[in-house]
C-alpha cells in the first residue's frame, strides 16, 4: 500500500469514528421517541449512507448493484455472504427497514454500539448455538411481522475470497417459519475492504441481489431446500464474479 493510501485510509478511519461520536449523541437523546422506521432512516441508514460515500471519495471503493428488481414488495430474510464490514453498512440502504443477526459484543462499541441497539437488532452469543437459534427464530418472526427486512450471514463470520461458501440453516428455518421470502445476495467486498488489518484496495464491488427464494412448508425438508438454493445461487454468482 502507498503512503498516499496509508493516509487516506487513515483519515478515512479517523472521519468514520468522528461521525459515528457526533451521530451518536444526539440519537442516543432523540431516538428513544421516534418510531421505528424513523429511529432506522435517521440512526443507521443516513449514517451508512455517510460511511459508503466516505469510502468511495477517500478510499476508491464504489460499487455496482445487479439484481435490485429482484426484490419482493413483502421483506423477508436476506442470506448474504460475508467477507468484509463494508457489506453491513451497504445493504442498510438497499434492504430497508431492517435488523439483522449480530453477536452481542457488538452492542458494546461505544457510542455506535449504544445507538445501534436502539433498533433492537437480534443479538446473540454466539457461544450459546441453542439459544441463538431461538432468539432468531423468536425476536426475528417479531420483526418480519411487523414489516422488517432481516440480514443473516448464514456463513456465520467473514470468509476470504475464494473460500467456499457453506451456509448455517438458521435464516432459512426463520423464512420458512414465517412463510417469508428469502433473497440471495452475493459480494465481493473482501477483495477491496480486507478482513484482517486496516489496509483497502481502490476498485469496485459488484453486488448481485438474486430472484427471492419462497419457502414451501415449514418442515426440515423445506427448510433444507431452501437453504440449498439460496447458497447454491450465491455460489453460482461468486463463480461469475471471480470468473471476470
Amino acid at each position: 500500500m502507498s503512503v498516499l493510501m496509508a493516509l487516506r485510509v487513515t483519515l478515512f478511519y479517523l472521519l468514520l469514528s468522528a461521525s459515528a461520536i457526533l451521530w451518536a449523541v444526539p440519537m442516543l437523546i432523540i431516538g428513544p421517541l421516534l418510531p421505528y422506521r424513523t429511529r432506522f432512516k435517521l440512526i443507521l441508514e443516513c449514517w451508512c449512507r455517510f460511511a459508503i460515500w466516505l469510502t468511495k471519495w477517500l478510499v476508491g471503493i464504489r460499487y455496482e448493484v445487479v439484481g435490485q428488481e429482484n426484490i419482493p414488495d413483502q421483506p423477508g430474510v436476506i442470506l448474504s455472504n460475508h467477507q468484509s464490514t463494508w457489506e453491513t453498512f451497504f445493504l442498510q440502504q438497499i434492504f430497508r427497514p431492517q435488523t439483522q443477526l449480530i453477536k452481542k459484543e457488538l452492542l458494546y462499541v461505544p457510542f455506535f454500539g449504544w445507538a445501534f441497539a436502539l433498533l433492537k437488532p437480534i443479538a446473540i452469543d454466539r457461544s450459546k448455538a441453542r439459544n441463538s437459534l431461538q432468539q432468531l427464530s423468536r425476536i426475528g418472526g417479531q420483526r418480519l411481522r411487523a414489516g422488517v427486512w432481516v440480514l443473516v450471514f448464514p456463513e456465520g463470520t467473514r470468509v476470504l475470497p475464494g473460500n467456499p461458501i457453506k451456509f448455517t440453516r438458521g435464516g432459512s428455518a426463520l423464512a420458512c417459519a414465517n412463510n417469508a421470502p428469502v433473497i440471495p445476495v452475493a459480494h465481493n467486498a473482501g477483495e477491496f475492504w480486507p478482513r484482517n488489518g486496516w489496509g483497502k484496495r481502490p476498485g469496485t464491488v459488484q453486488v448481485r441481489i438474486g430472484p427471492a427464494i419462497y419457502p414451501k412448508g415449514q418442515d426440515p425438508r423445506s427448510i433444507v431446500e431452501v437453504n440449498k438454493q439460496a447458497e447454491a445461487w450465491v455460489n453460482q454468482a461468486m463463480r461469475e464474479m471471480q470468473a471476470g
